[in-house]
């Protein structure tokens, strides 16, 4: 409560300054012996001291004597010396000059680790360390690192934290400052580099010659290789404005200029469709919201979309030009783009086609490497079908960019009802589905899929496995969503066009390792297991039919438990065990 405080911020009253002033003019040396009648009271000199120091912090717009000023006048709020300082710039904190380099290294690393929230700070030789974060409304501008000789009041502390708010307060004004200055530079760089462009074009053509000269150097870049990005590069040299390309699913191409987003915003189909129709129905480049927008339509097909941006309608009549001549130079190269895209997916479609009838597995193998599919590695026949989509091209293509969006490597045809993949992995449980969900905008969908195929050879009988699958799966009381048939279990050989292979497999899958098991070791493990189910799980009947012991009964059934691994429990399993062993018995004759 003696504490001295700094002299420069220390002020008297207006009536008091005045009449202190009249009395040293009258008599220096009464003045100089007489203490003042009225001294501030500490806690109202210290509130005094940091409203000036809150003046002086909101008129400097430097953020860097900001942080000297909080730093020299923290005493000014109570028992606290200002250890270190930092300021956040590129997201890196910078320490003051300031700062004691004898703890440096330690205050340092404890200050980053607190990753923009306030705590304790072990400072060395220190007591009661805090690092307390100078915030602003959206951003951490820096810390104040500060110890305490003795433990603060609550009305030290109180004002502690008004000196953080007023530091921080000032520090997001200059930074607010700053930005806006930035801003404003290299607004006035983008400008006067558009103006020498301008300039330069003009020095080398007339006025009139402005068009010609525009579809020259389109042309130019056009035919110099990657149609694209040379194009968005010229178009945004021309104009000064950010230029992009999208496809007409509003995935972007192409982009040059700054202030690009990141990431690129995930296009709204319907949104999308409602956008090219209204630029389609103007003659030419159309604005919607900050964009000038132009289609690049050869012979009427929307192939994509070029645009610039200009949010502040800065697109006089030579910006139209060069958008529309630039739309014009993207045009065969899209075009040409296209048509390579569509031999290639005739070529996939004509082999999916044929592996899907049956094909020559040489033959198969050589189509496939000249496409650059890779056809040895086991496959899954992927059946898509949509509620509320024709099963065309459109949705086809559809199904194509969902896929690889989630990473599948396929060969795509379709059928009159759905779309057909062959995908060379297992396909994820739900990422396929979620994916066509998005794309489509809608959930009503079914997806069926196959058991894994090892040779061309087992491709058609797959394909029924994941038609299979799919039905049963719009069947089902969930009838939107992906059914994998190797999960069907019963439902395997419950619908149409069952073969004699399929009742095999089921069994097989259900009583293999009993039947296995008894042929190994003369036992009857799967017949104990029939009889069991004939009785109806009646312990003493199963006995007396097999004229065994209950025990023994017991045990066997124990035994059918460890060796295949199914539990007479478990509803499914039982369900799947009774149904294989009637099989067995009635339509397999009960061979092994």
């Amino acid at each position: 409560m003696g504490r001295s405080w700094p002299h420069n911020l220390y002020r008297r009253s207006d009536g008091e300054g005045s009449t202190a002033r009249r009395s040293r003019r009258r008599a220096p040396a009464a003045a100089h012996k007489e203490p003042h009648p009225l001294v501030r009271p500490p806690a109202d000199h210290a509130r005094h001291q940091l409203t000036v120091l809150a003046r002086t912090l909101s008129d400097n717009l430097h953020e860097s004597e900001i942080l000297r000023l909080a730093m020299d006048h923290i005493a000014a709020a109570g028992p606290y010396s200002a250890e270190a300082g930092y300021l956040e710039a590129d997201g890196e904190l910078v320490p003051s000059p300031r700062n004691r380099q004898d703890h440096a290294v330690t205050v340092d690393r404890r200050v980053r680790e607190l990753d923009g929230q306030d705590g304790p700070v072990a400072v060395p030789g220190r007591c009661r360390g805090q690092a307390l974060g100078l915030r602003g409304p959206e951003r951490l501008h820096g810390y104040l690192v500060v110890t305490s000789r003795s433990r603060p009041t609550e009305a030290e502390r109180s004002l502690l934290a008004t000196l953080v708010l007023h530091t921080a307060a000032a520090l997001s004004v200059a930074f607010a400052h700053r930005r806006r200055r930035e801003d404003a530079l290299e607004l006035h760089r983008l400008r006067e580099e558009r103006a020498g462009l301008q300039r330069q074009l003009i020095a080398v053509v007339a006025e009139l010659a402005y068009g010609r000269a525009v579809h020259a150097r389109m042309a130019d870049v056009a035919a110099s290789g990657d149609a694209e990005e040379a194009v968005t590069q010229a178009l945004h040299g021309l104009t000064g404005l950010p230029a992009l390309v999208e496809d007409c699913f509003g995935r972007l191409r192409s982009w040059a200029g700054p202030s690009r987003p990141d990431p690129y915003p995930e296009p709204d189909p319907v949104r999308q469709d409602e956008l090219l129709n209204a630029v389609a129905r103007e003659a030419g480049p159309v604005r919607i919201n900050d964009r000038l927008i132009t289609l690049i339509r050869p012979h009427g097909e929307i192939l994509g979309m070029l645009a610039l941006v200009d949010p502040q309608d800065e697109a006089d009549e030579q910006t139209v030009l060069a958008l529309e001549q630039a739309a014009t130079s993207l045009a065969p190269e899209l075009a040409h783009l296209r048509d390579l895209a569509e031999v290639e997916l005739r070529l996939h479609r004509e082999l999916a086609d044929d592996l899907l009838a049956g094909t020559d597995e040489t033959s198969a193998y050589a189509r496939s490497e000249a496409v650059g599919h890779d056809l040895h590695r086991s496959h899954y026949i992927v059946v898509v079908q949509w509620s509320d989509r024709t099963a065309d091209d459109s949705f086809a293509q559809t199904v194509g960019r969902a896929a690889s969006a989630v990473g599948m490597r396929s060969l795509l045809t379709r059928r009159a009802e759905h779309v057909v993949l062959l995908a060379d992995d297992r396909p994820h449980a739900r990422a396929l589905y979620e994916a066509l969900t998005l794309e489509t905008g809608t959930p009503a969908g079914t997806i069926g899929v196959s058991s894994p195929c090892d040779t061309p050879d087992d491709i058609p009988q797959r394909y029924q496995e994941a038609q299979r699958a799919l039905e049963v799966r719009r069947h089902s009381r969930k009838r939107y969503g992906m059914t994998f048939f190797d999960e069907l279990g019963l439902y395997r050989i419950l619908g149409p066009g069952n073969d004699f292979r399929e009742l095999e497999a089921f069994v097989h899958e259900w009583l293999g390792q009993l039947i296995d098991y008894d042929a190994r070791h003369n036992s009857a493990m799967a017949d104990t297991l029939a009889r069991y189910f004939d009785c109806g799980g009646n312990y003493d009947e199963t006995a007396a039919s097999l004229d065994i012991h209950r025990s023994t009964l017991r045990y066997r059934l124990q035994r059918i438990h460890d060796i295949s691994g199914n539990d007479l429990a478990n509803v499914e399993d039982r369900l799947n065990l009774q149904v294989a062993t009637r099989v067995w018995k009635i339509v397999l004759g009960g061979s092994g």
